[in-house]
């Protein structure tokens, strides 16, 4: 075990309590390359979880790029500058033509934030729907959609929530189309419920991928039936592509088109800009301008050169190195050598994912699924004690959340793969 206690003491006196940590025994970095991280006692550690350095820790391009702008110019989008257009230009070229313009943020919260305001100008209404296991931000707006941290004074009335999706355990009991079915029939109740008080229905808010669910497998056209009812009923879909985005699936750029939706707003976040703070948003020229004439918007640092120079690399590096064909090969590698792990360990009840974003539920009983929620805490501190930084979420908090950088190798998958063996066999 490190001793932290002087760096925690000195943390909660000038940060506050309750900041939360990684693990039991939290690690102390000093340095990151590619899918590596060191402790400041010199111990190196994969990492299998950030995917805010989307394409590696401390990218040589990335890096040169920041370095590059902030000798020449920074400032805000109240000047002039190609750098906010040739960016949202090209990242616009990469969705359905219907969504070609943008507004440039710093996190994944403020998007959010605004994609909610958005539905509001378009629709004139104000209610909202989410699954009760999703997180989406801790703006004021955005922290009333989460139920794991409910809002001091309650929820606004403006928010109701279906069941997160969950593949292995589905809505009633029957996996397939009788699992879509339902989970449509709670949507459509939601909305009702909405459509039944003043603040009526203006958006559905999701991600694609379920990620803080537990990135469940879902039937084929599970949320087209969703995007279907939202646009019948007059409201908004948001797609948060903050985790799922940017190739991390592997098979599509983006979340929504893995699922096969079109929706009216894209929220983005963490990975855009490599650890570089940018965030936004990308929406139907109509829907964004109809957000610009009903609320004055003007974000400081959102757009500025030196972070549009820093997402503008990260495309750069995730086209000329690969990278999302690589998550699609490496992650169906490892996700085949979890499946071989639970012919072996018991305690692995299904496995399951999409590029380099998968895991393992653990289970108590295989028959029952009953959740090894303690396991798993037990699990990810045991992974970190033997140099591998991995998480868990879902509904109830027992799967492994497998997440790292985008360069993340076969290799790298076989030590993570033979360090979780390890750890399973000597529970």
């Amino acid at each position: 075990m490190s001793d932290n206690s002087a760096l925690l003491a000195r943390r909660e006196r000038l940060l506050g309590r309750n900041m939360s940590t990684f693990y039991q025994d939290p690690v102390h970095l000093v340095k990151g390359e590619g899918v590596w991280v060191w402790d400041a006692g010199g111990r190196k550690y994969l990492d299998c979880y950030n995917n805010v350095p989307h394409v590696g820790h401390c990218h040589p391009r990335v890096v040169e790029a920041i370095c590059r702008q902030a000798s020449v110019l920074n400032t805000h989008t109240r000047y002039l500058h190609e750098g906010i257009l040739d960016y949202v230009e090209r990242l616009t070229a990469t969705f359905d033509p219907s969504l070609d313009t943008a507004i440039l943020t710093c996190t994944g919260s403020e998007a959010n934030d605004i994609a909610l305001r958005m539905a509001q100008a378009v629709t004139g209404k104000t209610g909202v729907i989410a699954t009760d296991h999703t997180y989406h931000g801790n703006t004021a707006a955005v922290s009333q959609l989460s139920t794991r941290m409910p809002p001091v004074g309650g929820y606004g009335g403006h928010v109701r929530h279906v069941p997160a999706p969950d593949g292995y355990r589905p809505l009633g009991g029957v996996a397939g189309e009788a699992f879509t079915e339902a989970w449509a029939l709670a949507l459509e109740a939601a909305i009702a419920d909405l459509k039944a008080t003043p603040f009526g229905f203006s958006a559905l808010i999701i991600d694609p991928f379920f990620a803080n669910e537990g990135f469940p497998d879902l039937p084929a056209g599970f949320l087209s039936r969703a995007a279907a009812i939202v646009k019948r009923e007059g409201g908004l879909l948001i797609s948060d592509e903050v985790q799922p985005g940017f190739g991390r699936t592997g098979t599509h750029m983006w979340g929504h088109q893995r699922a096969g939706i079109v929706p009216d707003v894209v929220t983005l976040g963490k990975p855009m800009g490599n650890g570089h703070p940018v965030g936004g948003v990308v929406a139907n020229s109509e829907t964004l301008n109809a957000f610009r004439k009903a609320f004055r918007y003007f974000n400081t640092f959102g757009g500025n050169p030196v972070s549009c120079a820093a997402a503008m690399a990260v495309l750069d590096v995730i086209e000329d190195e690969k990278l999302q064909d690589n998550a699609r090969q490496v992650g169906a590698y490892a996700v085949a050598g979890l499946g071989r792990l639970a012919e072996k360990h018991g305690i692995i009840g299904n496995v399951r994912g999409s590029g380099l974003f998968f895991g393992a539920e653990l289970v108590l009983d295989r028959a029952e699924k009953t959740p090894a929620t303690d396991i798993a805490t037990r699990v990810i501190n045991e992974m970190r004690a033997r140099g591998v930084l991995m998480g868990k979420l879902g509904i109830h908090q027992n799967a492994t959340k497998i997440r790292p950088p985008m360069p993340f190798s076969r290799e790298n998958a076989d030590f993570m793969l033979s360090t979780l063996d390890d750890v399973l066999s000597g529970l």
